[in-house]
C-alpha cells in the first residue's frame, strides 16, 4: 500500500509539474504576442517635415518563418487607417474663404473615425476654421446620408493651425464608417487661410468638390459647384474597430495611385486587394501610398521613395504589412542610365527600415512595359535583372509577381492586351484587378510561405 500510495503520489507530482509547465507556455504566449500600445493624442500640431497619422504601428523585430517576417500584431488602442494618401505636390489653392469636401474611399468600417491634416509642403499656415465628416450618399457626389454629418474638433476646438511642413490629427468623431463605403470629409478654409503652396494629391481617380464660404454643415452637395481631382490638405482617415487586425500599406508609383483606372469607381488594384480582404473576413484595412510618377531614388514627382518612407508608410496606424511597388520610374524616367543595383539597394533599404519597426514587407516585380514610348532594350534589361534579384528572395519578406500576372505569355516584355490600359505601361481595370487576385492573401499577411521563383 505504501507503495502504491508513493506511486499515486508521484503520479500526482508529475501531473501538477505538467500544469505548471503549460501555465508557463501559455504566459510566455502572452507576453511575446500581440502587444499594445496607445494611439498618439490627437488635436495636437506635428512640426516641419512629419506627416504621420496618428498612432505609428510599430513594434520590436518581427518573428521570422521561412518566408520572412510575420505581420505582428501591435494594437494601437483599436484604431487603424481605413483610407490614406500621400502629399504628392505643392499646389494653389482656391482663392477667397472656401470649403473642399473631400471624397474617399473606405476599406474597413469602425464606430469612429479621425483624420489627418497636411501642410507638408504649404509656405505658410493652414488654417481651418470648421470641418466635417460624413457617409457620402453616392461615391460620385457632394450629398450626405441623414444622420450622418460630425463635426471635427480639433483638441476640443472647431479649429486648427497647421503649421508649414507639419500635420495635425483631428479628435475622434463618433460615426458609423461603412467598410468598401465613401466617406465625405469637408474643411472650411477662411479668407486668412494659405497664401502661397498648399498639400495636394493630385490625380486622386476620384471627384472631389468646393464651394464658396463654409459648406462643412451641408447635407445636400447643391453648392459644390467646382469639382477637382485632387484630394486637399487631407492625408489620413482611420478608424476605431476593436476586430481589426490592423492595415497593409502600399506605397508606389502611378501603378499603384491607379493611372489607368476607370476614375470615381475604386478599381486601383489596392481597392481590389481590400475587397478580397474584406470577403475574408481578414480583418485589414489596404492603405494606398502611391504618387503618380514617383521614382525611389530621387525626387521629382512627389518627395522620393527612400526620403518618404518613414512619413509616408512606417508611421501610419495600425500599420502591419508592408508591400513596396517602386522603380519602374527610376529605369524610364532621367537621370539615365538606370542603375539595376542601386534601384536594388534602394529597394532593400526600405525593407530593412520597415522590418526594423517590426512590420512584414512584400515587395513586387517590375511590370512589363515594351511598346511604351520610353522602352529600349537596355532598360528592359534592367527591369529583369532588378526582377531577377526580388525574385531570388533577397530583397523581401516575399513577393508578389505583377510582372507574371498581367504580361503577354507570347511577348512576355508586353502587358497582355487585355490588360493595358492604351500606353504600354499602365493597366486597365481588367489588369488592376488580376494584380489584386495574382496576391495569396495568406502570403501576403505571412500565414504562409511562397516558394521562391
Amino acid at each position: 500500500m505504501k507503495t502504491q500510495r508513493a506511486g499515486y503520489g508521484l503520479f500526482a507530482a508529475l501531473i501538477a509539474l505538467t500544469l505548471l509547465i503549460c501555465a508557463a507556455i501559455i504566459a510566455t504566449f502572452a507576453v511575446t504576442g500581440p502587444d499594445h500600445g496607445q494611439p498618439a493624442p490627437a488635436g495636437a500640431a506635428a512640426g516641419p517635415g512629419t506627416d504621420p497619422a496618428a498612432g505609428p504601428g510599430t513594434a520590436g523585430p518581427a518573428g521570422t518563418r521561412p518566408g520572412g517576417a510575420t505581420a505582428r500584431a501591435v494594437d494601437t488602442g483599436g484604431w487603424a487607417g481605413t483610407w490614406s494618401a500621400a502629399p504628392g505636390e505643392a499646389g494653389t489653392g482656391p482663392a477667397g474663404p472656401h470649403s473642399v469636401r473631400n471624397v474617399v474611399h473606405t476599406s474597413l468600417g469602425g464606430d469612429q473615425a479621425r483624420i489627418t491634416l497636411s501642410n507638408l509642403f504649404g509656405t505658410e499656415p493652414l488654417r481651418v476654421a470648421h470641418a466635417s465628416i460624413a457617409v457620402a450618399a453616392a461615391s460620385d457626389g457632394a450629398s450626405v446620408v441623414a444622420g450622418t454629418l460630425r463635426e471635427v474638433l480639433f483638441a476640443g476646438r472647431p479649429s486648427a493651425i497647421v503649421p508649414p511642413g507639419g500635420h495635425v490629427v483631428g479628435d475622434p468623431a463618433p460615426l458609423p464608417v461603412p467598410q468598401d463605403g465613401h466617406l465625405l470629409v469637408t474643411l472650411h478654409v477662411p479668407a486668412s487661410g494659405p497664401a502661397g503652396t498648399v498639400t495636394l494629391h493630385e490625380r486622386a481617380s476620384q471627384t472631389s468638390y468646393l464651394g464658396p464660404g463654409d459648406r462643412t454643415s451641408d447635407t445636400d452637395g447643391s453648392a459644390f459647384t467646382h469639382r477637382t481631382s485632387a484630394w486637399h490638405y487631407l492625408t489620413a482617415v482611420d478608424v476605431h474597430n476593436p476586430a481589426a487586425r490592423g492595415a497593409v500599406v502600399a506605397i508606389g508609383d502611378s501603378l499603384t495611385d491607379g493611372a489607368g483606372s476607370t476614375p470615381d469607381t475604386d478599381r486601383r488594384w489596392t481597392d481590389h486587394l481590400a475587397d478580397r480582404l474584406h470577403a475574408g473576413r481578414w480583418g485589414y484595412g489596404v492603405l494606398n501610398l502611391g504618387i503618380g510618377g514617383n521614382r525611389l531614388l530621387q525626387d521629382g514627382i512627389g518627395p522620393s521613395g527612400l526620403s518618404r518612407f518613414e512619413r509616408d508608410v512606417l508611421d501610419r496606424s495600425g500599420a502591419r504589412v508592408v508591400v513596396i511597388e517602386l522603380g519602374i520610374n527610376d529605369i524610364i524616367r532621367p537621370p539615365r542610365p538606370a542603375d539595376p543595383a542601386a534601384i536594388t539597394a534602394g529597394l532593400r533599404t526600405l525593407a530593412d527600415q520597415a522590418r526594423a519597426k517590426g512590420l512584414r514587407v512584400v515587395g513586387t516585380t517590375l511590370m512589363p512595359f515594351e511598346g511604351h514610348r520610353r522602352h529600349t532594350p537596355e532598360l528592359e534589361a534592367v527591369r529583369e535583372e532588378v526582377n531577377q534579384a526580388v525574385r531570388a528572395g533577397r530583397v523581401f519578406d516575399d513577393v508578389i509577381d505583377f510582372d507574371r500576372a498581367v504580361r503577354d505569355p507570347y511577348a512576355p516584355d508586353r502587358l497582355l492586351p487585355a490588360y493595358d490600359s492604351g500606353d504600354h505601361l499602365h493597366p486597365n481595370d481588367a489588369g488592376y484587378a488580376q494584380l489584386a487576385r495574382s496576391v495569396d492573401l495568406a502570403v501576403l499577411i505571412g500565414e504562409r510561405s511562397a516558394a521562391r521563383l
